[in-house]
């Protein structure tokens, strides 16, 4: 292509990039000297250099998505993306926003580096890969994991971990055996949270609702396990049930029981309760944490009054 024939198409470029993120080798493809690249990315340069041989075809802020661009290409097209972007991009919502640096897995064959905010690991353990929104995406087990691996505080690992459970994005035994072939760097957290999430707990609220049971002395319940009817009919699935005495604990966040469908939803198990003389303890989810001591006390006494009375004829199946 003739030298300078690309400023004679406006959209050449462009439509050559990915969201304007675009490879000086391919630059020069298409008739663009090296030279003229970089020297358009110098200070009040009409583009940026957001990476070694990566230009965006602007000189606005990167968004987001550029930058993930961006980190593809300086990887080659073989890598992936985990962490708390693929989480992002797999559909998880508890992902805490202060993770900044972008996580891609290559081939340990390939000798990229951790340059700026792209953070890349070279690994003999790629794993299965998910296409979403054109982009390579680490299943959501190496994902999830990834992630609670660059993070130190224990509440947003509780957040994610429950959160890929609960919306059967993987599961408990997938997360477990993922963690114990994966690296161990930054493992300590997460391996503490599947720890606290093995009797069955599926959210931060029902684990905050696990410490204050073992602080309480109760027999521990059976959690999240399905309740049933003499007849076989189902009853409902509460958070903890406390069989000795015949008692359901249950965790009602306002987000979820607030709107129309969600209080039908809650009146109608707890007519199901009801006819099944079932006696239900319901707990707000913030209650957990700012009054514990309260929670403890009315947790003991619906557990002595739940036992006092004739024990219900329904079982919790596994």
């Amino acid at each position: 292509m003739k030298v300078g024939y690309w400023g004679d198409d406006p959209e050449l470029l462009s439509d050559n990039s990915d969201k304007g993120v675009i490879r000086v080798q391919r630059l020069q493809e298409l008739g663009v000297p090296a030279t003229t690249a970089y020297r358009r990315c110098g200070p009040g340069g009409p583009w940026t250099r957001l990476l070694p041989g990566i230009v965006l075809l602007s000189n606005a802020p990167p968004t987001h998505p550029q930058r993930i661009a961006a980190a593809f290409q300086y990887c080659g097209p073989e890598a992936i993306l985990t962490g708390t972007d693929a989480c992002r991009v797999l559909g998880l919502r508890n992902v805490p926003e202060e993770c900044t640096a972008i996580q891609l897995l290559v081939p340990h064959r390939h000798r990229r580096r951790n340059y700026d905010y792209v953070q890349v690991e070279r690994t003999h353990r790629l794993p299965k890969v998910i296409t979403r929104r054109g982009l390579r995406v680490a299943e959501p087990s190496r994902a999830v994991l990834d992630g609670c691996r660059q993070m130190s505080e224990l509440r947003p690992v509780r957040a994610l971990l429950t959160e890929a459970v609960q919306r059967s994005f993987t599961t408990w035994e997938q997360l477990n055996e993922e963690l114990a072939n994966g690296s161990q760097r930054g493992s300590a957290v997460p391996r503490l949270v599947l720890a606290e999430m093995a009797g069955g707990a599926e959210s931060v609220a029902e684990l905050d609702a696990v410490r204050l049971w073992k602080r309480s002395g109760l027999p521990e319940p059976k959690w999240n396990k399905p309740l049933f009817a003499r007849s076989g009919a189902y009853i409902a699935k509460p958070d903890a049930w406390f069989d000795q005495a015949g008692l359901a604990w249950e965790i009602d966040s306002v987000a979820f029981h607030a709107d129309a469908k969600g209080f039908a939803r809650t009146l109608d198990r707890n007519a199901r309760y009801a006819a099944a003389g079932v006696l239900v303890l319901p707990t707000l989810p913030s209650r957990l944490r700012t009054e514990p001591e309260a929670v403890i006390v009315e947790l003991k006494s619906a557990y002595a009054a739940a036992a006092a009375l004739p024990k219900p004829n329904v079982r919790a199946v596994a």
